[in-house]
């Protein structure tokens, strides 16, 4: 229980089901925020009439999430820690904390739903039938081991429909704001990074031919795909579309740069089937806000596969996510390692 609307109505919702409920709520930091978030939740536990726990992981966490996230800036990935933390640091937690108390199974606010294939009994996360909210993304790298006891109460409910609810019990969360995407971070990422020692150097910006246009202060300090702020003017606005750690060079170009032909995924988690031999057509998130678009998934090994994408796509970073999906279904998800420029 996060001390936000989806997490209470989940549990409210579990207790309509029948389920014996405990609230967990994960202390990831020792900061104002989490104190909040823990209040929060506690008051909704005894609104509900529920136990409610707090295990500490700031140690897991830091090691989970918080050092990947700073060396990957350090090595001019752009990180996406939400998607790392739910299979690496939250449902550990979850799970050890389950254990503990005796219960069979963990739920969350995902708005997204589980399922179990007939023909190999294999579960996978499904989209949420709420469109605007799916989540299925964030939980594509949970293991079979994770998804078997995975409830997720929401992942046929709007959040209109969670809010009603929320208002119906009378929980202190009803109109709480949504959450910001990185928990812990306040504002601007670069100071956070900078506190913990990434000083990258300076460099050249280039074209894609590598003809120098100017200098930036830092590979850290930009992100693929930003328009303004570069610091190079041209005919038409600059983007940035690779970042390049061993020269330390930021490489931009116009809009038509932007656009990739594929991009080589490694670390693959899959869930619809323990590996895949054969090229497999489907659709393909490159980041969390991005619409599907088609795809031939080529695989080169377990873990590592290329993806061609039918038609061009707006440029996304190593270090982001691309999840696959059949339908309404997850295949797998794994990082990107290399974009292939169109």
């Amino acid at each position: 229980m996060s001390g936000g609307v989806d997490s209470a109505v989940s549990a409210a919702l579990l207790m309509r089901a029948g389920y014996e409920v405990v609230g967990v709520t994960c202390r990831f930091r020792d900061n104002a925020a989490t104190e909040c978030a823990v209040a929060d939740a506690a008051t909704v536990c005894s609104q509900l009439g529920i136990p409610h726990v707090v295990p500490s992981c700031v140690d897991a966490f830091e090691r989970c999430v918080v050092e990947p996230f700073v060396s990957s800036y350090a090595d001019g990935l752009t990180p996406s820690p939400c998607v790392g933390c739910n299979a690496r640091c939250k449902m550990p937690t979850l799970l050890r904390a389950a254990d503990e108390h005796g219960c069979e199974r963990i739920a969350t606010g995902h708005y997204a739903r589980i399922a179990r294939l007939a023909n190999s009994g294999r579960f996978v996360v499904k989209t949420a039938l709420d469109a605007r909210k799916d989540q299925s993304y964030m939980l594509s790298l949970l293991s079979q081991e994770q998804l078997a006891r995975l409830v997720l109460p929401l992942g046929a409910m709007t959040k209109a429909e969670v809010r009603v609810i929320a208002a119906d019990l009378g929980l202190v969360v009803a109109e709480k704001a949504e959450s910001q995407d990185n928990c812990f971070i306040e504002g601007d990422y670069r100071p956070f990074l900078r506190a913990h020692g990434v000083e990258d150097a300076p460099g050249a910006i280039v074209d894609r031919a590598g003809t120098v246009l100017g200098r930036h202060d830092g590979l850290s300090n930009y992100t693929v795909g930003q328009r303004k702020g570069i610091g190079v003017a041209g005919p038409e606005p600059y983007y940035v579309v690779e970042k390049r750690p061993s020269t330390d060079e930021l490489v931009v170009g116009f809009v038509d740069d932007t656009l990739i032909d594929g991009v080589v995924v490694g670390a693959m988690n899959w869930q619809a089937f323990p590996t895949l031999g054969d090229p497999y057509d489907a659709m393909v998130k490159l980041r969390y806000r991005s619409r599907p678009c088609a795809c031939i998934i080529e695989p080169e090994d377990n873990q590592r596969v290329s993806i061609a994408l039918r038609s061009p796509q707006p440029t996304t970073a190593p270090g982001q996510y691309a999840v696959l999906y059949d339908g309404d279904t997850v295949l797998g998800g794994g990082m990107i390692e290399e974009v292939v420029h169109a």
